[in-house]
């Protein structure tokens, strides 16, 4: 299984274009040929392309260079150097490419096949045959090739997905996940089981389905780094709708309150996502305690509230069809 890893810094080049040849044509039979140097090659570019095969950074920690061939230098004889193939890096679904020195996003690359040009090679030079007048037979001029570009970039991995599971540590996002689709995350009865974010795909049939995202774990102070931090919270940007999953054995309204103001803290915009709440773990409740809580955070929220246990599988059904039925409606 390889690892996950979200985040990775690389240098990419493209390549130089090549020089411009000055050469004359010297034959037998052609004593006054003329000149004839020919352009160079373009320069390779740095192309990402987006390999829905692949769920990982990983290779960029092994590869942090990505550096595109030089296109040849002209030739005599009107000869033209040749242009270099461009370098097409593959990257996973929902990599953000964003220039380090200006901090700004240059791609952001989400659907498969989907291609951007990183760093852009250079033109190829013109040779002298170009310059040729009534005033210059014998010009001894070319122009080199354009310059390579060249730059530090960093890659972000944000997860696609249609639906984000969010909550505090142990409150059943990994089972619920398991419950939900075949997924099957580490699963254990103590907080920060969830190191890395999870996919599932939940099927509903064979034309309709859905990617549910299990977020690790979020406490107060997630989005100045705390606990597994900020690094988590970008995985959610691209969900449309947000599950916030409670632990019943637990201080709901506290969990509730924490988690949506981290969420808020990381990105307004986020928090005004359209959400659903799981009360989870009701097979540890009474029936009047669950009750209560449903209309406390109906109260609180105004979203719809069900009641769950994703660890005996009771309102799971319900649980999908109103997530089904909410990206039904956004779409």
């Amino acid at each position: 299984m390889n690892k996950f890893i979200d985040e990775a810094r690389i240098f990419v080049r493209s390549g130089k274009g090549g020089d411009g040849a000055i050469a004359f044509l010297r034959e037998k039979y052609r004593p006054f040929g003329g000149p004839a140097g020919g352009d160079g090659g373009k320069g390779g570019d740095v192309i990402f392309e987006v390999d829905e095969g692949l769920s990982t950074l990983l290779d960029f920690k092994y590869r942090p260079r990505q550096v595109a061939r030089d296109g040849e230098p002209g030739r005599g004889k009107e000869q033209y150097g040749r242009a270099a193939g461009d370098l097409i890096v593959k990257v996973p679904p929902g990599t953000v490419v964003i220039d380090e020195a200006s901090n700004e996003v240059i791609a952001d690359l989400v659907l498969p096949g989907q291609r951007a040009t990183i760093a852009k090679g250079g033109a190829g030079g013109l040779g002298n045959m170009h310059f040729v007048s009534s005033t210059r037979q014998a010009p001894r001029i070319a122009t080199p090739g354009g310059p390579a570009e060249e730059k530090w970039v960093r890659l972000e991995l944000r997860l696609v997905a249609e639906v984000g599971l969010v909550g505090m540590p142990n409150a059943g996002k990994s089972t619920l996940l398991a419950a939900l689709s075949a997924a099957r995350p580490k699963i254990a009865p103590y907080p920060f089981t969830t190191l890395t974010p999870n996919l599932g795909r939940v099927i509903l049939s064979d034309l309709e389905s859905f990617t549910v995202a299990d977020i690790p774990g979020l406490i107060e102070g997630a989005h100045a780094g705390h606990g597994l931090g900020i690094r988590f919270l970008r995985h959610i940007s691209r969900t449309r709708i947000l599950v916030f999953v409670l632990d019943l054995t637990s201080d709901i309204e506290r969990d509730l309150h924490t988690v949506r103001q981290e969420i808020e803290a990381f990105d307004p915009e986020l928090a005004q996502r359209r959400a659903i709440v799981a009360l989870n773990k009701i097979d540890l409740a009474g029936a009047e305690q669950v009750a209560q809580a449903q209309t406390a955070v109906r109260k609180v929220t105004g979203w719809q509230v069900l009641a769950i246990s994703a660890q005996e599988r009771i309102g799971i059904e319900p649980l999908i069809a109103a997530m089904a039925s909410m990206l039904r409606e956004s779409a």
